[in-house]
């Protein structure tokens, strides 16, 4: 996994505990998956809601007969 071992991992997670503290990991960690969760969403290009706007047809419309 990018040529990483145990102990350059169990090293990166301790300066994160150091940096961050043991009690704001789980917020760091769902914040970080929601991140990847909307990234996805966005790539895909899967909206939940259209809101663009229907086009209109040209014959149809507002302008009176001339």
């Amino acid at each position: 996994m990018f040529g990483l071992g145990i102990t350059e991992l169990l090293i990166i997670l301790g300066l994160v505990i150091l940096i961050f503290g043991a009690r704001r990991l789980p917020e760091l960690g769902s914040g970080l998956g929601k991140a990847i969760k909307n990234f996805k969403a966005g790539v895909t290009g899967k909206d939940e809601i259209d809101v663009t706007p229907q086009a209109e047809e040209p014959g149809s419309g507002d302008q009176p007969p001339s």
